[in-house]
């Protein structure tokens, strides 16, 4: 029996942010830009996603005179995340 996949994370670039967050335990915004190939504009509004799930928390602020977003998994993502591959894995398992 299949498991459910979770709609949030079954898009290739919010999957691949939740990947990179799962194994750093901070990443900026251009750190995740450059890991997932994405614009800019797509990058933000799919981590404001994640963001207002809870699955991440995003911290803004200075770095010098540039700004800095930073983007950490939360505990509710870790779970998310691990539920996701748990429920992919009744896909791929005969």
């Amino acid at each position: 029996m299949f498991k459910e996949l979770n709609p949030l994370l079954h898009t290739q670039l919010r999957l691949a942010v939740m990947t990179v967050l799962m194994t750093v335990e901070e990443a900026d915004f251009n750190f995740l830009k450059e890991k997932t190939a994405a614009t800019s504009g797509n990058l933000s509004v799919q981590l404001d996603k994640l963001h207002q799930a809870g699955y991440i928390d995003i911290e803004k602020g200075f770095s010098g005179r540039r700004t800095r977003t930073a983007c950490h998994i939360t505990l509710l993502g870790q779970q998310a995340f691990e539920e996701y591959v748990e429920a992919l894995k009744s896909y791929v398992t005969l």
